[in-house]
């Protein structure tokens, strides 16, 4: 089904019957991903006298309960409440949920003991684009991210000066396909958090920093329309759900 959308001053041409889910599944499973040193997630039967809520063992519905962290356990997004000393909910960030988004690829660069992502590589794979939206793909790309075990591995993550690089081109929404956007073992200072939402000086209210997703290499670099699902959680983040649209026909509107 190919539809004209005007958003963010342009005019684009999608197809909604070909979603692209860059969410990975929640599952009470050790081939779920894990990181913070959380176990895996539990969904379990409720259980009352003699009633269980599970119908292959008698019950006359399956009732579960949940357990689980949305930063631990899957795709989730959050809000600048995740370092605030102050509540403030995700829910109240995401207020709409279709933007322009652009899909990038980028190697991260030894520093030390760490895998750095510049500045310098996110500008030049935006080559000069400045959308509400941006989704880092890291690279290398193995399906093994959508269960690996990412506690005490010191993965890669965001330079400050690409997180205030991306919040002065007027980035309202980042996705990364790593746990965080900062390092794992930082003391605290979460700078790449703290840079995109400038946080505590003037925070940016609406926007948005979503981890842990998976970008498949059958999706292609470029230009998207991104619906940014996200469960209804007073909290500071929420899992969610992002589904990619390709764009074709971008036109400036009048």
């Amino acid at each position: 089904m190919k539809t004209t959308i005007e958003i963010a001053n342009q005019t684009i041409e999608v197809n909604l019957s070909n979603p692209l889910d860059i969410s990975i599944p929640l599952r009470a499973s050790q081939q779920n991903p894990l990181a913070w040193y959380q176990e895996e997630p539990e969904m379990k039967p409720v259980r009352m006298g003699d009633w269980i809520g599970k119908v292959s063992e008698g019950g006359s519905v399956n009732f579960n309960n949940v357990f689980f962290n949305p930063h631990a356990h899957g795709t989730h997004t959050e809000s600048f409440g995740h370092i605030s000393k102050e509540f403030y909910s995700v829910n109240e960030a995401l207020k709409t949920f279709f933007f322009l988004a652009e899909v990038i690829s980028v190697k991260s660069e030894k520093v030390g003991d760490d895998e750095i992502i510049s500045e310098e590589s996110i500008s030049k794979a935006l080559k000069g684009k400045t959308p509400e939206g941006v989704v880092i793909r890291t690279l290398p790309n193995p399906i093994s991210k959508k269960s690996k075990h990412w506690s005490n591995t010191n993965w890669p993550y965001l330079d400050e000066k690409a997180a205030l690089y991306l919040r002065e081109i007027g980035v309202k929404h980042l996705l990364i396909d790593l746990p965080s956007v900062d390092r794992e073992h930082d003391g605290g200072k979460l700078l790449a958090h703290r840079g995109f939402w400038n946080y505590p000086d003037n925070p940016r209210h609406n926007c948005t920093i979503t981890e842990m997703i998976y970008i498949p290499d059958s999706i292609a670099d470029g230009s998207y329309l991104l619906n940014l699902q996200m469960a209804s959680f007073e909290n500071d983040a929420s899992p969610s759900k992002p589904v990619l649209y390709a764009v074709r026909g971008m036109k400036q509107s009048i």
